[in-house]
């Protein structure tokens, strides 16, 4: 267990069989406009994290594409990921709140989406549904008046 626990501290666990080593990320830190009082104008707590995705061993070419398709607005040009955090009033929660999004965003693009499968509406659905129209015609045609002239 001890193990385990030393190599989360080094490493980004997405699943268990994928993680990736905190030595591809890239941290950076600047004045953020979220809570903290006069002390927000001094301190640099706002964290981004970017990782060089694009190229990188960590991530497979079928999870780049799915990072590609489903998080392009976080992408640079260059294939880099940027993930900012602003939360927490200190600077590490906040790195530690764009690990657990990173983790998020790459959790979505692990497990691939699920294949729609085309269904038919049941007999019965389809009879209830013929029934309230039914219904709301009978509705309708009871508040018009009898005769326009």
């Amino acid at each position: 267990m001890a193990a385990r626990a030393l190599e989360s501290k080094r490493r980004l666990v997405v699943t268990p069989g994928w993680s990736i080593p905190v030595d591809e990320f890239y941290f950076t830190y600047s004045r953020s406009g979220g809570p903290g009082g006069q002390n927000v104008n001094k301190v640099n707590s706002k964290a981004t994290l970017r990782w060089q995705a694009q190229g990188s061993p960590s991530l497979s070419p079928e999870r780049w594409e799915g990072l590609q398709a489903r998080f392009r607005r976080r992408l640079t040009e260059q294939g880099e990921l940027v993930v900012s955090s602003h939360r927490f009033r200190d600077a590490g929660r906040n790195a530690w709140d764009c690990l657990e999004k990173l983790r998020k965003i790459l959790l979505a693009i692990a497990v691939p989406p699920k294949v729609r499968r085309p269904t038919r509406p049941s007999w019965a659905s389809r009879r209830r549904r013929l029934e309230q129209k039914r219904l709301r015609q009978q509705r309708k045609q009871s508040r018009r008046p009898e005769s326009w002239s």
